[in-house]
């Protein structure tokens, strides 16, 4: 009969299978009522499952992240319940959890709306007060399919036909309604609560292909409690002020059109802001060691299908025959024998061609090579998003070409530098992350074993907590990644680390070891910011436009209280000028708390106001933005302090 190991070690026997709840109220009513759901040796199960053998066992509560996953689970099956109960002509399809909540997507004729939500929560919500218990039936799979096509389901019959002949199917009762689903559930309807909000309505191909039919979807956020919920809300209200399209527009920073679809026009102030970013990272990576280059954009489809990215990536590649007028037909058409190029998708095969130029020695290596490299992805037009997801884009790119036993010491290196910056930009809160081999990848699983145990020892070595993300990694090598949370507690993932042996194999990259022989290097593929373009609009949204006065396009505006004192705004003007600050001047016939707010609006840190006592003093009234008091500083001082403020984290002194 079963051994039961608990959290803390402790261990009860019982003398016939027992139950996740039988447990919970073997060891207190408290318990007993707080229980969700088990855990069965790492594997979250229906708290009424029987456990016949020795295992180790959690009783889930609410407050457990498990249990976050699974209200939020049920919250879809709630949706989808009181969606049928008030609109009984809707087919039921699939209602997954999302980060943040969870979806449903519905077969109807008639669109919903919106305006439906308040009904549809309104129902949610007597749901959860009639608390309806849950009882999961496992179906042969004939009577499932005919249970659900007698329903009218048609959906969900096509998904039990599609499933494994070997995986059981499971119908999950809630009341009187009852769902196709792999579970687990949690007891009953009153334990998902009612900290969740309907958020929008969209359009889904079924199934993903936009041959199928459109669904509706249904859009929806749930949470253990309603502190929770408004804290996220107020979250997105806070992402929605810092939306950076939004701020691109007001501060002029760019723009984007429908004749260039994922590519970014540039306007002055924010290629400013580009190039103060992009000068700070290469005199980062020239400090480190790093030998900038630069690739062509075009290269033969013949050298993508070598480095086995025409295989993963082709669909995702823009692709150009090598010569036009041979290769049209008379109808205009591509010959399809024609010879290809394609537009680089990412560097590094590039890299290894400079790479393989010359004869290199164990002595060469490490070799660090950098890249501000342009690449072009084909993305779907849906999933583009303002600058951060396009087309076009250009990574700080990087590439370490080194040996095996250099790979602990260039990780730290590596590790040292991405810190760093990230101080350097405002991100404390930075989490480190292994992403493992995926499902679709070249090599062996001997070659993963090696290339994984290598990058954990390395980051063991330094000292480095990670957390592992199973099956995350790229399809030539496993990779650290760099999370970083922002002022409103959102996280992106932007430094990466990806350690691969298997490209300079591909493309016969080598070097002359200690021995005379012939040697592999091994190939660390590097970024810190990732693309330029999403970095930049990260930093925007994280400071909600309110730029540090190194990355400000305009410094400092100095404004002149009245038209008489426009001669000496300009002098200070020049003179800021001239120690390097970006200054601009309002000398408009304008009041001065109208021109305060202008510059304001424009996210300006810095207005300097000067009327008649400041010319007669040699002094400034400073303003900073987001405060209402000014301080009157000497010109000297102000030089001195904003010449400071203003210098690049990197070059100012100690």
């Amino acid at each position: 009969m079963p051994v039961i190991t608990l959290p803390d070690g402790a261990q009860r026997s019982f003398d016939a299978p027992v139950s996740g709840a039988e447990i919970a109220s073997d060891i207190s009513n408290s318990l007993a009522k707080k229980a969700i759901a088990v855990s069965i040796n790492g594997e979250v199960s229906d708290l009424w499952d029987k456990i016949e053998e020795d295992a180790e066992v959690a009783i889930l509560t609410r407050t457990d992240p498990e249990g976050l996953d699974l209200i939020r689970h049920d919250t879809a099956h709630l949706l989808a319940q009181a969606v049928q109960a008030l609109f009984p002509d809707t087919q039921v399809t699939i209602g997954p959890n999302i980060d943040d909540g969870f979806y449903y997507d519905f077969a109807r004729e008639e669109p919903f709306s919106s305006e439906d939500f308040a009904a549809i929560e309104k129902k949610m919500a007597e749901l959860v007060d009639a608390d309806l218990p849950t009882r999961k039936e496992v179906m042969p799979r004939q009577e499932a399919i005919a249970l659900f096509e007698g329903m009218g389901e048609h959906y969900k019959a096509e998904i039990i036909r599609d499933l494994p002949d070997d995986e059981e199917i499971k119908i999950y009762h809630h009341g009187d309604w009852y769902d196709l689903c792999r579970g687990p559930h949690l007891p009953s309807t009153k334990h998902i609560g009612k900290a969740f909000k309907l958020m929008k309505l969209a359009g889904a191909y079924w199934r993903g292909d936009q041959n199928n039919a459109v669904l509706q979807r249904i859009y929806g956020t749930a949470w253990a409690s309603e502190k929770e919920l408004k804290a996220y809300l107020h979250r997105l209200e806070e992402a929605e002020k810092r939306d950076h399209r939004k701020l691109g527009k007001q501060l002029d920073l760019f723009h984007l059109q429908e004749e260039a679809p994922g590519s970014v026009f540039w306007h002055p102030k924010g290629y400013l802001m580009w190039r103060e970013l992009e000068a700070y990272i290469r005199r980062k990576q020239d400090w480190g060691g790093y030998n900038e280059v630069k690739t062509p954009q075009l290269l033969d489809a013949q050298l993508w299908e070598k480095s086995g990215h025409w295989g993963k990536y082709a669909q995702n590649m823009f692709v150009v025959p090598d010569d036009v007028p041979d290769t049209l037909s008379e109808g205009g058409v591509f010959d399809p024998q024609a010879k290809l190029m394609a537009l680089k998708p990412m560097n590094c095969p590039a890299h290894v061609q400079v790479f393989n130029q010359g004869i290199k020695s164990y002595r060469d290596l490490p070799l660090r090579m950098a890249e501000f490299g342009c690449c072009h992805r084909n993305e779907p037009h849906g999933a583009l998003h303002g600058i951060m997801r396009v087309r076009q884009f250009t990574q700080d790119d990087g590439h370490i070409f080194c040996r095996w036993d250099q790979i602990e010491s260039e990780t730290q290196k590596f590790c040292d530098l991405a810190s760093s910056v990230y101080s350097h930009l405002g991100f404390e809160d930075v989490r480190i992350a292994l992403a493992t081999r995926p499902e679709q990848r070249i090599g062996t699983d001997e070659e993963w074993d090696r290339m994984e145990k290598v990058l954990a020892n390395a980051l063991t070595s330094i000292g480095l907590d990670y957390d592992e993300l199973p099956g995350e990694g790229a399809f030539y090598a496993p990779k650290l990644e760099y999370h970083l949370r922002d002022a409103i507690g959102r996280s992106w993932q932007c430094g990466t680390l990806q350690l691969d042996p298997l490209l300079p194999q591909r493309l016969d990259a080598s070097y002359i070891d200690e021995d005379g022989s012939k040697a592999r290097p091994v190939m660390l593929h590097r970024a810190i910011l990732g693309s330029m373009e999403r970095f930049l609009g990260i930093l925007i949204e994280n400071h909600s436009g309110r730029m540090p006065l190194w990355l400000a396009p305009t410094q400092m505006v100095i404004a002149t209280i009245t038209t008489e004192l426009n001669d000496f705004g300009e002098e200070v003007a020049d003179k800021f000028r001239a120690a390097g600050l970006r200054v601009e001047t309002d000398l408009r016939n304008e009041k001065i708390n109208y021109k305060v707010r202008e510059h304001s609006n424009q996210k300006v840190p810095v207005i300097a106001a000067i009327g008649a006592r400041e010319a007669e003093e040699g002094t400034l009234s400073i303003r900073r933005l987001g405060t209402k008091h000014s301080t009157v500083m000497t010109i000297d001082e102000a030089l001195a302090s904003l010449v400071e403020e203003a210098t690049p984290p990197d070059l100012r002194s100690a």
